[in-house]
């Protein structure tokens, strides 16, 4: 496994991030520990997870399978750096009392207890913010944070789904406080769809955040789903049929398939590979739902793209260009 710094911060991390969501309401807890242990074998110390994983009535029930997990020992949690993450409401099904949900320093204050405990730990190395809260105030997050990093509860403060200007935002507030401020933004972002590059990533590298792309295979739709639907008759579902339903889309994909072809690589290791390449990028996630999905995320790790591949693949799947040019000239 290789690793690198966690943006501007001395925490190092391995290039690939385990992401949790399946575990749970796909994966159940026996298979779970199994890939989480075969994943620390590999190297992958970066665990990715969120207080509403499991959702519905089983919100919270990937933290307590990982919880559990390390409850088994052997330097489990000592190896590992665990990412959380705080927003979505955590009422019951049917209920809408407020203050259990988004980021004021109430619910950020309860959520992490909530987390600590079924996570079985005493810590979360990198608390992450799911969602813009357009309510609260920078102000009251980071007082919140700042205290929780006070008595040891939290080490670091990440985002997700923030778009470059409340990255500014939220760092030049935390600057006035003397914080640290934010060190990762966990975004969409894979080869087709790349409208992170815009602001979103240019943000991050100016504030040394790393960059965490979820849904490195939009979905399905880069892991060589039309091989797969013409060779063993498995149909794309979800976002990846919604997107082949676009005839244009789906010559898109035909052309990607092709090119990998013709170079002898597994799509879905090479939109991985490709990520790896991207500046910024500090791991991509990879939430696999069986042991040999994992085997494939490992190879890509390894994969050398070289530059005339990469040239094709911009071609295939051109970049928005730097902002404001792309939208301005």
């Amino acid at each position: 496994m290789k690793y690198t710094q966690l943006g501007r911060t001395g925490l190092k991390v391995s290039r690939l991030v385990l992401g949790t969501m399946n575990f749970g309401p796909q994966t159940g807890e026996p298979e779970s520990h199994a890939i989480m242990d075969s994943a620390l074998d590999a190297g992958i110390n970066f665990l990715d997870t969120a207080n509403v994983y499991g959702w519905g009535e089983n919100k919270g029930r990937t933290e307590e399978i990982i919880g559990t997990w390390f409850a088994q020992g052997g330097g489990r949690r000592e190896k590992t750096v665990l990412a959380t993450k705080v927003y979505g409401s955590m009422s019951r099904e049917g209920e809408t009392w407020p203050n259990y949900d988004r980021l004021s320093a109430l619910n950020i204050r309860r959520a992490v207890e909530d987390s600590l405990r079924r996570l079985k730990t005493d810590h979360i190395d990198v608390y992450q913010f799911h969602h813009v809260d357009r309510q609260t105030p920078f102000e009251e997050i980071w007082q919140a944070i700042e205290v929780l990093i006070q008595q040891g509860k939290i080490l670091y403060a990440g985002s997700s789904n923030f778009p470059g200007w409340k990255i500014a935002q939220a760092n030049e507030t935390a600057a006035r406080r003397g914080m640290v401020g934010l060190v990762s933004e966990q975004c969409l972002y894979n080869l087709s769809e790349r409208r992170a590059e815009m602001e979103v990533i240019p943000a991050a590298e100016a504030y040394g955040l790393g960059v965490i792309p979820w849904s490195p295979l939009h979905g399905g739709l880069l892991g060589g789903v039309l091989k797969k639907e013409a060779t063993a008759g498995r149909r794309a579902s979800g976002r990846s049929a919604d997107a082949l339903a676009n005839t244009a889309v789906r010559a898109q994909i035909q052309a990607y398939e092709d090119l990998l072809d013709k170079h002898g690589l597994e799509p879905g290791e090479a939109a991985l590979a490709w990520l790896l390449t991207r500046p910024g990028v500090t791991g991509p996630i990879v939430g696999p739902r069986t042991a040999e999905q994992l085997d494939g995320a490992l190879r890509a790790v390894e994969l050398e793209l070289s530059g005339e591949l990469l040239a094709s693949l911009d071609e295939i799947f051109p970049g928005p260009g730097p902002s404001p040019e792309a939208f301005a000239w």
